[in-house]
């Protein structure tokens, strides 16, 4: 396949992923862009932004574009900014904590006024799911949450990986209806991403460009 053929079968996609802090946000990114977990939790102000570029099929390169959200911002001023022109949207929560579960209808219906009439894909992701010992939502309500709102369901661990790639896979694809054999789900091609940290203050966030070297940041309760 020639250069130019290789560029009309590019494509980029804007992921935003939103959610209480603490819920894992910022771990998945990570996990997803460098394959790397960092134990020590630090609250993302603003707005963490990466890219990277996946083989989606032999044929088909896709570049995610993808905006972690800090979990202070709901209600805020730049939030429409930072949904702007969202292609998915990951609501993201942890199964040990029913509140970060319980705020998701807020999150939800933020996305859907910013929107206006533009449906993103959604999908509701249980992270933490290395935990299950301590799970607080039930799977059954994870999965009704996922129906009664038309989205795509998934449990992940951003500690361990599990399912991690698998995820942002399986929504880039169903987005642009490609239909993936379940053996490439969790195909790990990679060019890392490169990362920008915003402030709240600041506007819409601007664009990384893509590199080939390692991605760099700047910057419970009872079962119900």
């Amino acid at each position: 396949m020639s250069d130019s053929e290789d560029d009309a079968n590019e494509k980029q996609v804007k992921i935003v992923i939103l959610g209480d802090g603490s819920a894992g946000k910022t771990s998945i990114s990570e996990r997803f862009s460098k394959d790397a977990f960092n134990r020590d939790y630090n609250q993302t102000l603003g707005i963490d932004y990466y890219l990277k570029r996946i083989n989606l099929t032999h044929s088909y390169n896709v570049t995610l574009a993808v905006n972690d959200v800090g979990g202070q911002t709901l209600g805020g001023d730049m939030l429409d900014k930072y949904i702007y022109g969202a292609d998915i949207v990951l609501l993201v929560y942890d199964i040990t904590n029913l509140q970060s579960f319980e705020n998701l209808e807020d999150w939800y219906s933020t996305v859907m006024k910013y929107c206006a009439g533009r449906k993103p894909l959604f999908a509701l992701v249980g992270n933490k799911s290395d935990l299950e010992h301590l799970r607080a939502v039930k799977a059954e309500k994870h999965h009704q949450f996922a129906k009664d709102h038309d989205m795509l369901a998934f449990f992940v661990s951003a500690k361990t990986g599990e399912s991690i790639e698998s995820l942002f896979r399986q929504v880039t694809a169903n987005l642009m209806h490609i239909v993936l054999p379940k053996s490439d789900t969790d195909a790990r091609s990679v060019i890392t991403a490169t990362i920008v940290r915003q402030e709240p203050q600041n506007s819409i966030p601007i664009k990384p460009k893509s590199t080939q070297s390692n991605a760099t940041r700047t910057s419970i309760c009872s079962l119900q």
